[in-house]
Parts: C-alpha cells; sequence; structure tokens
C-alpha cells in the first residue's frame, strides 16, 4: 500500500472515530500532497511524500521554538502532537552509530577531503537516509568529519 493511500485510509478511520486533532494534520497532510500533485503535474511516489512529510515536520520543529519563545505553550502543544502524528508515516529512524557509519562510507565513496567536498557527500548520503534521519543533523556530522 502507497503512503497516500495509507493517510487517505487513516484520515477516514480518524474520522469515524471523531478525533480531530489526528484528523487536521492528515487533512493538512493530504492538502500538501495534492497541491504538490497539481503544481508539478505529477503523481507522487511514496519518495515525494516522505519529502512533505519531512518538510512538515521541519516547519513544526520551527514553529516550537518559536511559539516557546512567546511562552506559548499551549500553541507548542499542538505542533507536538502534529508531530506525532506525522511521524508515524516516516520510516524507522536510524540510530547514531548507524548514521555515523553511513556519513564515514560515504566521505569514502566520494572521496571528499575537506569542507569544500561537503556537497558530494550530502548528495551521496541524502537517498540513503532521507526519512530516515534529520538531515540537519547529518550536514553537522559531515561538517565534523571533514573539519570545518
Amino acid at each position: 500500500m502507497s503512503l497516500k493511500t495509507a493517510v487517505t485510509d487513516d484520515m477516514k478511520a480518524a474520522m469515524r472515530a471523531k478525533d480531530s486533532a489526528r484528523l487536521n494534520t492528515l487533512r493538512l497532510l493530504l492538502a500538501a500532497m495534492k497541491q504538490r500533485e497539481v503544481d508539478e503535474r505529477i503523481e507522487l511516489s511514496d519518495a515525494d511524500v516522505l519529502g512533505i512529510l519531512e518538510k512538515l515536520i521541519k516547519q513544526r520543529r520551527e514553529s516550537i521554538v518559536q511559539y516557546e519563545k512567546g511562552a506559548r505553550e499551549d500553541l507548542a502543544a499542538v505542533e507536538r502532537q502534529e508531530i506525532e502524528v506525522l511521524s508515524a508515516y516516516l520510516p524507522q529512524q536510524m540510530s547514531a552509530e548507524e548514521i555515523a557509519a553511513a556519513v564515514v562510507a560515504a566521505i569514502v565513496e566520494s572521496g571528499a577531503a575537506s569542507a569544500k567536498d561537503m556537497g558530494k557527500v550530502m548528495n551521496a548520503l541524502r537517498p540513503k537516509l532521507a526519512g530516515r534521519a534529520d538531515m540537519g543533523a547529518v550536514s553537522a556530522q559531515v561538517k565534523a568529519k571533514l573539519g570545518s
């Protein structure tokens, strides 16, 4: 079953269960998916849906930081709940050790020697780690290994 179908089925289940918080989050996700399909005139693959999920989760994390700065814990809690719903559709997250091993392997594979080669390493890692690791944290590890 594709991710898009799973999200649609889960939205219907949330409707039946009258779970409004989950329903609103899933509607938001479906709207983002539909918008991308219309804009680019394509049928989304699971990889495309993962990209949308990552983008929405990143937006929510940024919102949480802003809400906490503004002492709006109630709004931050709503964003955390949305992250929880959206994260359920991401593949199993990699452990820190697995990420570190992938970073080292990508550096060796790409022949990177300095921080100038960071783009090569990230391009090698992106398809392997998409949806399975926070790419911001991966980028920080690559930068540390290459010695900025």
